[in-house]
């Protein structure tokens, strides 16, 4: 209720003010921990996924909160977990502004942030100084000006460092805004990548005597055959997940409004039906054997349940909250 009165007040700002603004807001509302008016129990339909339990089924997917600092304030929205990053080893400032577009008449949203983020160590910091203590994926991804052929190499950096912080880890190659990563996707790159990073979890996995999964976020934009690839390649290496799906560099439905040719990942309604495509192109190829997480499009209860009837396991959220607000979560919460 509160949400439905300030959304046009945030509309009328800037996204990107408006979106640091909220997150602003949202940190200060955190450290009232349990006095917080938003706070809303976490309770739901337990799931047990990747070998972790969770509450409830509804994730916040990365891209919300990039540097962790808000995961107190987050946490009381009720998620059932909660996704950070994307990181990169090293600090960068993304694309240049303006880089966020919202596209109202379609529930859209169209970003070229650019993997923007203040660098693993300042996530890690973020992190220990929070109070949150539920299912916590970080997301992970190249700098770029890293080559694509070097690119192991910094998802590997990201990995040692956040093992011990993370519930899990999402290795993102599907970002559009970062050139070239999107090559990682294809045959000529993802065993060499995902076999160099499953080796490291697993030498971490010993070391730490805590084994932390590893999934794999993925566009929606691949072609059958390319997805048959994928399915094949995650489970010779058994990576313990797949997030379908990020953003899309299609135009279909947004071409003719406002905003709806800028460059960038498209998020939001206009996503939902390629995406839970790819997530029932996936379940089928899998056949239960690595659990999928579905993101895209997501803006009601029967999106949600659409995304879980075709192969989901989980589900997470993210221009669904900026336009629906946290009524959102409480109503899959209940639902699913």
């Amino acid at each position: 209720m509160l949400y439905s009165l300030l959304r046009p007040l945030l509309f009328r700002l800037d996204p990107e003010r408006a979106h640091d603004l909220t997150l602003a807001w949202l940190a200060q509302l955190g450290r009232l921990q349990g006095f917080n008016p938003l706070g809303q129990p976490h309770t739901g339909s337990p799931k047990e996924v990747m070998g972790l339990s969770f509450p409830n089924p509804v994730g916040l997917a990365a891209g919300l909160d990039k540097n962790g600092a808000c995961l107190d304030g987050l946490s009381a929205l009720g998620f059932g977990f909660i996704e950070i990053g994307t990181v990169t080893p090293k600090a960068q400032p993304g694309n240049p502004k303006p880089r966020l577009f919202r596209l109202p008449e379609v529930h859209a949203i169209i970003n070229r942030m650019g993997f923007n983020n203040e660098g693993v160590d300042q996530l890690l910091d973020h992190v220990t100084h929070s109070s949150y203590r539920g299912i916590l994926g970080i997301n992970i991804g190249k700098n770029k000006d890293t080559p694509v052929e070097e690119a192991l190499s910094d998802y590997q950096t990201c990995l040692q460092k956040v093992y011990l912080q993370a519930s899990y880890v999402t290795v993102n190659i599907s970002s559009p805004n970062t050139p070239g990563l999107r090559a990682l996707q294809s045959a000529g790159y993802l065993g060499d990548l995902l076999k160099g990073l499953m080796m490291l979890r697993n030498e971490l996995a010993i070391t730490h005597q805590k084994k932390v999964p590893l999934a794999l976020k993925i566009a929606p934009d691949l072609e059958p055959s390319e997805l048959e690839m994928i399915a094949d390649t995650l489970l010779r290496y058994e990576v313990d997940g797949i997030i379908a799906t990020n953003t899309t560099s299609a135009r279909e439905g947004v071409s003719h409004v406002l905003h709806g040719q800028e460059a960038g990942g498209l998020s939001g309604a206009p996503v939902r039906a390629r995406s839970t495509g790819v997530v029932a192109q996936l379940a089928r190829l899998l056949d239960g054997r690595i659990p999928i997480i579905a993101c895209g499009g997501i803006m009601g209860l029967e999106d949600a349940r659409e995304k879980m009837d075709a192969g989901a396991s989980l589900v997470q959220i993210y221009t669904g909250l900026i336009y629906q607000g946290p009524d959102l979560v409480t109503a899959l919460r209940k639902g699913l």
